[in-house]
């Protein structure tokens, strides 16, 4: 009976890793960049986007995607949007006049399309914790989070920046979470670095990628949010610093340059409708 028994818990534990190794994602041989839909705004009025009045009075849509990187040491998710529980209001919601938002399908949908779950995303790692760019982020307390210490200490401060929800990051408190103050090589080989640029908010950051096919890609975070911000170098009037944000202008700008950059602007929506259609990828 003990033999039975044993013989037993040893199949039954087989069957398990077995299970695991069916349900676990396929692994892939070169870094590839997934662009994500995870939500759309418009505004009546896209004045709050310069300080000196570019925008004033003209109405405007930005995109809000997040960006999936899969390395063959595992993944990286570059940003989490608006939130998937926006999704159940397919019409969309206006949280204060001359605002719409609109989540049209999951992060969590785009993710199974994949063949992944969020506890199969090995790291997260945000641009900046403004709540467009935190609203999954809970989701993924089973991941390693990367996050800027100073991005950090002022959303968890006295007086956390106005579009900050410090709720929507409550996971880092029990997830696995590195806390880094500068650049970042993520894989240790040089292909995917988070670049420190600070200005838009204190612990403002973009992505850099280097693809085998695509070459080097840049991901703005929100150093600029259009086409014509880059253009014209336009500062919105609630970054936390205006110098700040005209030096990590040069420093990413440089960067582009020497290295030959593909820069994707992410809330631009013609910047996000130029990247390959999910499923399809960058590499």
């Amino acid at each position: 009976m003990r033999r039975t028994s044993a013989v037993l818990l040893i199949i039954g534990a087989l069957n398990s890793l077995w299970a695991g190794a069916a349900a676990a994602p396929p692994a892939v041989s070169e870094v590839r960049l997934y662009a994500l839909d995870c939500g759309h705004a418009s505004f009546t009025d896209m004045g709050f986007f310069s300080d000196t009045g570019e925008y004033a009075g003209q109405s405007g849509a930005i995109a809000d995607p997040c960006f999936l990187i899969r390395h063959p040491k595992g993944t990286l998710l570059w940003d989490t949007g608006l939130g998937d529980k926006l999704a159940a209001n397919p019409a969309g919601l206006d949280p204060e006049p001359g605002v719409h938002l609109s989540v049209p399908v999951t992060l969590v949908g785009q993710l199974a399309a994949l063949g992944l779950t969020p506890a199969d995303v090995t790291y997260v790692a945000f641009s900046h914790f403004h709540f467009d760019h935190t609203g999954n982020a809970n989701l993924f307390g089973a991941s390693n989070w990367i996050v800027n210490k100073a991005e950090l200490a002022a959303a968890l401060g006295p007086n956390p920046p106005s579009a900050v929800d410090p709720a929507l990051i409550s996971a880092y408190k029990t997830a696995k979470t590195r806390q880094i103050d500068g650049d970042l090589d993520v894989f240790g080989d040089g292909s995917v670095t988070i670049l420190k640029a600070p200005g838009h908010t204190p612990g403002h950051q973009v992505l850099e990628l280097k693809l085998a096919k695509a070459g080097v890609v840049v991901l703005s975070g929100d150093l600029y949010h259009q086409r014509r911000s880059r253009a014209e170098r336009l500062v919105p009037p609630f970054n936390s610093s205006r110098a700040d944000t005209l030096a990590s202008m040069d420093r990413i700008e440089r960067i582009v340059k020497n290295t030959h950059a593909r820069f994707v602007i992410q809330h631009d929506a013609a910047d996000f409708a130029a990247l390959p259609k999910f499923p399809a990828y960058l590499d």
